[in-house]
C-alpha cells in the first residue's frame, strides 16, 4: 500500500518531456496567376482589330496595304501620326510616303486617304479636292499589253467604248494620267507586274463632286475592268 502511494506521488511530480518546436516548412515562391482563358480571348480580339484583316480603311484591307507597301494600318497610322501629318494637306502627307518612305505612287495616295479617313480628316472616300472611285484587277496577260490595251486608242475602244476621256501623260508600262472630260475629273491609272505572268491594272476617278457621282464612276469602273480582263485572257 505505502509502495503504491510512493509511485503515484513520484509520478504525479514527475516533469512533463519537453516538446521539440514545430518546423515549418520553407514557402515556395508563388507562381504568377495566369489570366482566365476569357481574358486571354479578349486581349487576342483586340490585337486583331488592331492589326488584323479586320481593319480597313479607304475600301482596302491591312493584309492588301502590307504585301503592298510592307507596312500594316496600324503601323502606318503610327508612322504618320509622328511625322505630324495630321497638320499636313493631302498631298504632302502623299509625298511624304513617296519620298520618305518609298511606297509607290497609287499606294501612297491610298495610305494618305486611309489615314486621312482614320484620324477624321476626311469623310470615307473624300480626299482634298472632291471623292474618289478606285477599281482594280489582276489579268493573266503581261504587262505590255496591259498597258497596250489603254495606250492605244483603237485597243482602248474595244473594252471602254467612247468614254469622254483625253489622255494627259503616259509613262511607258507603268501609268497615264487622263481627264474626264465630261464633269471634268481626273483619272489615274497604274500598271504594275504581278506574280505568273499577270500584271495588275489600279484605276484612281478622283475629284468627283459628291458620294452618288463615287458610287457611279466606282461601278463603271469595276464593268470596263471586267471588259478589259475578258478580252485580253480571251486572246491569250
Amino acid at each position: 500500500m505505502a509502495t503504491t502511494r510512493k509511485a503515484a506521488v513520484k509520478a504525479a511530480t514527475r516533469k512533463p518531456a519537453a516538446r521539440k518546436p514545430a518546423t515549418r516548412k520553407a514557402a515556395s515562391p508563388k507562381a504568377p496567376a495566369r489570366p482566365p482563358a476569357r481574358r486571354k480571348a479578349a486581349t487576342a480580339g483586340m490585337f486583331e482589330a488592331a492589326s488584323g484583316e479586320v481593319l480597313r480603311l479607304a475600301g482596302v484591307g491591312t493584309d492588301a496595304v502590307a504585301r503592298a507597301t510592307g507596312k500594316a494600318w496600324d503601323q502606318w497610322l503610327a508612322i504618320l501620326d509622328r511625322a505630324g501629318a495630321a497638320a499636313m494637306p493631302h498631298k504632302a502627307i502623299a509625298a511624304l510616303l513617296a519620298g520618305k518612305f518609298g511606297v509607290p505612287g497609287w499606294w501612297s495616295q491610298m495610305v494618305t486617304v486611309g489615314y486621312e479617313q482614320a484620324r477624321g480628316l476626311r469623310k470615307p472616300h473624300e480626299k482634298a479636292d472632291g471623292f474618289a472611285a478606285s477599281a482594280s484587277r489582276t489579268v493573266a496577260a503581261g504587262l505590255d499589253r496591259l498597258y497596250g490595251a489603254w495606250a492605244d486608242p483603237k485597243l482602248r475602244a474595244l473594252w471602254l467604248g467612247d468614254a469622254p476621256i483625253q489622255v494627259r501623260r503616259a509613262t511607258d508600262g507603268k501609268s497615264l494620267r487622263i481627264t474626264w472630260t465630261a464633269g471634268p475629273s481626273n483619272v489615274d491609272v497604274y500598271f504594275s507586274p504581278a506574280p505568273g505572268g499577270k500584271s495588275r491594272v489600279q484605276v484612281e476617278h478622283g475629284r468627283l463632286p459628291d458620294a452618288r457621282a463615287r458610287a457611279a464612276q466606282k461601278d463603271y469602273w469595276a464593268g470596263a475592268l471586267e471588259r478589259l480582263k475578258a478580252m485580253l485572257e480571251k486572246a491569250a
